[in-house]
């Protein structure tokens, strides 16, 4: 039997970020089956590296960033690792970079530095706020973006202090984007053989997932506030609290609310009442809405609740805490935890991959490198023996 290919198997990838956006970029690129190199800097590498929990000493929120990736370390201040650097830019079809604006500059390594070595190159910047624009030499983190664009405003319960997300959002937000923007870029070299600079800032990146947000604002200048767990323009579609704890229930339309009130909660009547008749009419009195289903959730438990709802088609589930959703039987079904063996961290749980193709399965290869662990071997690849490694080494250009 012909062996499964990777859907991305073939594409050659230098990865110059870290923390998480330009990481989480090239993992996904790695999962679906590129090949990528991830480069740091000698000594501490990749400031993720820092970040605990640690096993054996070893970082494992590195770890789950940064599989199937080869791990070189090489200074690029140093004029000889950085002419190995523009051979493996020759090998490449792809830089990954997310250092402060002007930083590759200095460095040598810049998009207009690297395009003279390969034209057909595509080189994808991840910064705070972009490459131009008043904000763009500033450094970028996820919570001030969040504050920024208005995020941190409309999370939470009304008249609450501001909330940020749970996760770091718009890191991964800025890792996908980047992600899909690469495969465009890469289609678009396939049709013309040219390669070009990619541009994503972390604040730019999350906008135009304010959909509901900003129908509002443009249509009549309605400025988002928090709102809970409710939706902006569907009732009910929130938390509520039960007997013995929380469910969430998404009737978002019409025949899911009549079959709330008819087979889960018992009360036919609130169909016809007056304040609930419609969409719009349950989100002008979505108060009231939701003390009426609660007062009736809180006469059983959230199981029973959760069961009812499922045998009359309306949406409905748990509120999980992550050990819960981590060994929920659906996900582990669904190989969305996987197991790997790390050098050091020993085998290891991580996520899974959520594409599932046919033809082409994404694959767990490789668990992240430890700082410098492919070094010699890459290098080699790239012509430079082992007596060039020893200097390099012994001078700090490498470890």
């Amino acid at each position: 039997m012909q062996k499964a290919v990777s859907p991305l198997d073939g594409l050659k990838i230098l990865d110059l970020s870290q923390i998480m956006a330009g990481p989480y970029c090239t993992m996904v690129l790695g999962d679906l089956g590129a090949e990528v190199i991830k480069i740091e800097r000698p000594g501490t590498g990749d400031d993720a590296r820092e970040m605990g929990p640690y096993v054996n000493g070893e970082s494992t929120c590195f770890a789950h960033i940064n599989r199937n990736k080869h791990g070189l370390s090489l200074n690029l201040k140093d004029p000889q690792a950085r002419e190995v650097f523009y051979e493996m830019v020759k090998w490449a079809d792809v830089v990954v970079e997310n250092f402060r604006v002007g930083v590759t500059q200095n460095l040598g390594v810049d998009y207009a530095t690297l395009a003279r070595i390969n034209p057909a190159l595509i080189y994808c910047s991840i910064s705070g706020y972009g490459q131009t624009g008043p904000y763009s030499r500033k450094g970028g983190f996820d919570l001030v973006v969040q504050g920024l664009t208005g995020m941190m405003s409309m999370t939470g319960e009304q008249g609450g202090a501001p909330l940020k997300s749970g996760i770091a959002v718009y890191d991964v937000g800025a890792g996908l984007t980047a992600t899909y923007a690469i495969l465009a870029a890469v289609i678009h070299r396939m049709k013309t053989g040219e390669g070009q600079h990619i541009d994503i800032a972390l604040a730019e990146c999350g906008l135009p997932w304010f959909v509901w947000e900003s129908a509002a604002y443009f249509a009549d200048g309605t400025i988002p506030a928090p709102t809970g767990s409710r939706h902006r323009v569907s009732a009910p579609y929130q938390a509520f609290r039960t007997g013995d704890g929380y469910i969430v229930v998404g009737a978002a339309n019409q025949r899911s609310w009549e079959r709330l009130c008819t087979d889960v909660v018992g009360r036919p009547d609130l169909i016809e009442d007056a304040r609930f008749v419609t969409n719009d009419d349950r989100i002008k009195h979505v108060d009231e809405l939701e003390q009426v289903l609660e007062a009736a959730f809180q006469s059983a438990d959230a199981a029973t609740w959760i069961a009812r709802c499922e045998q009359a088609g309306v949406p409905c589930g748990p509120i999980n805490n992550f050990a819960q959703a981590m060994q929920d039987p659906h996900f582990l079904a669904r190989g969305m935890i996987q197991e790997i063996d790390h050098p050091k961290l020993g085998r290891m749980q991580t996520l899974g991959t959520p594409t599932k193709f046919s033809k082409t399965p994404t694959s767990l290869r490789k668990a992240a490198p430890t700082l410098g662990q492919d070094t010699a071997r890459t290098l080699r690849r790239f012509g430079v023996d082992d007596k060039q490694i020893d200097a390099m080494r012994a001078r700090g250009a490498l470890q």
